[in-house]
């Protein structure tokens, strides 16, 4: 009889961790009113209030006073949101000296508005709550309330009545969230463009000298930076690259191009740079990809004409500006003239969702037909595509920009929102959807190839308080570009590297955080790292260039979880917990995947962040490795604003002899399903020789060899190729 031994290589069986966890934890509520409006809410009231009323009150320092004739109203209004997270609106009332006020209480969402609900008279003189289970205000999970209203109905007294502490009430959390990740489907290859960061002029540590060159180049490496952006947002537009200056002035600012170009060089990043569309030339545009790509082969490849050209707020000198119509026409000239200089460039131009958004003066004068739909449009995108495609000219890409928040220098109610930003990234689908409408109305056949990309986002346009610094934001950062990977957006680049220290805008204490300043920047100063930092590093963690993104679900709301394949066959799931005190428990099954026993686990979150405040080691204050015990189906704990990555090492084959003969032996491979196995022998498991691939198609697969006369004694394996 033959000698025939198989090499064993462990494959570990689906493994189920069980924690002890209370059912019903409680989570967070989302406050509307604590001494002023929260949460970006706004005052829609009518009739005569007193929203800073300092007696009574029922906590904090103010209330609201309303003194109003039967059917005026405390009405407080918001951007359309979800209200899956939440069971009721809450709030406390007082009736004054006269009692007896007869409350109706009533939402709006889409263009609905429900019927409503009655309550029992206002105390007198007195504080009661009054809480409304959403279901019997008609709303109970819906995804776009945006108002709700305290009408004084005309069957009680009418005297002045108070009014605090107004929020709405969570729903408790699930014992167990269910997350599932489907190994075999890749929705799309992981893009180099997507870990990308704004650099500007006004760095003033990005590269003066050699320590700060490596001192940058260090810390782009350590975040997984692959893509930069030159030079600068607004100040793009006026921007004269030769010189280093802006405008008419004389002095040059502190970052030059030669300057940043040794850093794009160094990390061999992808690149955009924005020329000076709102006080500058074609011509000068064109001398600047020769001066980069020419004289010093910089090869510098995508180029944006202008940024952000249809908003007010940037410098545009033509006779009529914000202008797409005036934009498109000039936008040929630059194509034309930057292409002669190098044809290997690829350049974009502005653009905005929506058909109809910013639109001004100057889009009446020239509205366009949506030739699918009929109807008349008066928005940038649809004039300036239309325009373009009139003169013959297509571009390489269409820019994107995105802030979902915007907050005045001295804000008289905090319009920023933690739970709101953490619900917000979902916007990349509908941007996408959009803008791919648009061209294949306006542009039509040809502009297919026409790509999409974000060059700027963050969490807010405006003054920036505690939230841009905050943990909050790293877990938008993260958000964000999970949910961008899942569309056809081609570059994703954050909002800044280095932007400066802002002592403007939202402090309120319904932000997470402990910074006593805003910054847009990952990195304050030299070195200081901002948590969104880490959450970019995480990401790179996450997923690399000719990666595969994958589809992850998760079945509660602020659970998020993303995942992708790597080219050796590892998955990577990164779960982030939106919740601001829950710790969340998550159930998480691999489909068509099973893992090695033990998983690397990143993480990032309010340790790491209390590091920070106590200026504990950096080492304190980083992501944290750890191993941890997995299966095809576990269990995990996610506590409180929190990254959490696992990396998942495909388990090995493992080979069962099914019977054996003189001639031949059968054996069975157990291993990843449409995964491919080279089979090989060897006579001392040292030296290995293929014996022939084979591609799984469901967990296991049968195979039989024919053995040699005489044959030595002989080791087999099932290799993983990817």
């Amino acid at each position: 009889m033959m000698n025939i031994r198989f090499h064993m290589i462990g494959l570990v069986a689906p493994l189920l961790l069980v924690f002890a966890v209370q059912s019903g934890l409680a989570q967070a509520n989302l406050p509307i009113y604590t001494d002023r409006l929260v949460n970006g809410f706004q005052d829609w009231s009518w009739g005569s209030r007193n929203l800073t009323n300092t007696a009574p009150v029922r906590s904090g320092t103010r209330s609201i006073s309303a003194t109003f004739s039967a059917w005026q109203g405390l009405s407080f209004h918001h951007a359309e949101f979800s209200v899956v997270p939440y069971a009721a609106f809450a709030f406390w009332a007082n009736g004054g000296a006269a009692g007896g006020q007869i409350l109706r209480v009533y939402a709006e969402y889409g263009t609905n508005r429900t019927a409503g609900v009655q309550l029992a008279p206002l105390p007198t003189n007195a504080w009661r709550q009054y809480v409304i289970p959403l279901a019997d205000l008609g709303v109970a999970d819906v995804t776009n309330l945006h108002r709700l209203t305290l009408q004084l109905t005309s069957f009680g007294t009418t005297g002045t009545w108070f009014v605090d502490d107004i929020e709405l009430i969570s729903k408790p959390a699930p014992a167990v969230v269910n997350i599932s990740v489907n190994s075999l489907t890749a929705l799309r290859t992981v893009d180099a463009r997507w870990f990308g960061v704004n650099t500007a002029i006004w760095d003033d540590y990005l590269g003066d000298d050699i320590t700060e060159r490596t001192q940058t180049i260090s810390l782009l490496t350590e975040m997984g930076t692959t893509t930069l952006r030159f030079p600068g947002g607004s100040i793009s537009d006026e921007y004269h690259w030769a010189t280093g200056t802006t405008l008419t002035n004389t002095w040059r600012w502190n970052t030059t191009f030669t300057e940043f170009a040794m850093i794009a060089t160094n990390i061999r990043a992808h690149v955009f740079i924005t020329v000076n569309y709102g006080t500058g030339t074609p011509e000068e545009a064109a001398a600047w990809v020769r001066h980069s790509n020419l004289t010093n082969n910089y090869g510098f490849k995508y180029w944006e004409i202008g940024n952000e050209c249809y908003g007010p707020w940037e410098t545009d000198s033509n006779t009529y500006p914000h202008d797409p119509f005036t934009y498109a026409t000039r936008a040929k000239a630059y194509i034309e003239q930057m292409k002669a200089a190098d044809p290997t460039i690829k350049v974009g131009v502005v653009a905005a969702p929506g058909e109809n958004s910013f639109s001004n003066q100057y889009t009446a004068l020239r509205p366009v037909v949506n030739p699918r739909t009929g109807q008349t449009n008066y928005g940038w995108t649809p004039i300036m595509l239309a325009t373009l495609k009139s003169l013959g000219v297509k571009p390489d890409f269409l820019v994107h920009h995105h802030y979902p928040q915007w907050t005045p220098e001295n804000p008289t109610h905090c319009p920023v929102s933690d739970p709101f930003l953490l619900q917000s990234a979902v916007n990349w689908a509908s941007d996408a959807a959009d803008l791919r409408q648009q061209i294949i109305d306006y542009y039509g056949p040809g502009g297919e190839d026409i790509e999409l990309v974000v060059t700027e986002n963050n969490c807010d346009a405006g003054a920036q308080g505690r939230q841009s610094t905050s943990l909050v934001n790293a877990l938008y950062y993260a958000d964000s570009l999970g949910q961008l990977a899942k569309t056809e957006f081609n570059a994703f680049v954050w909002w800044d590297l280095r932007n400066g220290t802002d002592t403007k805008g939202c402090f309120d204490p319904t932000l997470y955080g402990w910074r006593n300043y805003g910054d847009l920047g990952m990195i304050n100063g030299p070195t200081n790292r901002h948590p969104v930092f880490y959450g970019a590093k995480m990401m790179s963690h996450l997923m690399r260039a000719g990666d595969d993104v994958l589809e992850a679900t998760s079945d509660y709301p602020l659970l998020a979880a993303y995942a992708a394949r790597k080219p050796s066959g590892a998955l990577a799931l990164l779960v982030i917990n939106k919740d601001s005190v829950t710790t969340l428990v998550a159930r998480i099954t691999l489909n068509d995947f099973i893992p090695h026993a033990v998983a690397q686990v990143r993480f990032y979150g309010i340790p790491q962040d209390e590091a920070a405040r106590t200026n504990a080691h950096i080492s304190k204050q980083d992501i944290s490795l750890t191993n941890a015990p997995v299966g095809q189906t576990f269990t995990h704990l996610f506590p409180p604003y929190s990254l959490t990555l696992f990396t998942f090492a495909p388990a090995p084959a493992r080979l069962e002899p099914v019977h054996a003969t003189a001639d031949q032996f059968v054996f069975r491979i157990y291993g990843q399903r449409r995964a491919r196995y080279v089979i090989e022998s060897s006579p001392d498991l040292t030296t290995w020789t293929p014996v022939s691939t084979n591609s799984l198609a469901g967990p296991t697969l049968t195979l039989t060899n024919t053995i040699k006369p005489n044959e030595p004694q002989q080791f087999w394996r099932a290799v993983w190729r990817p």
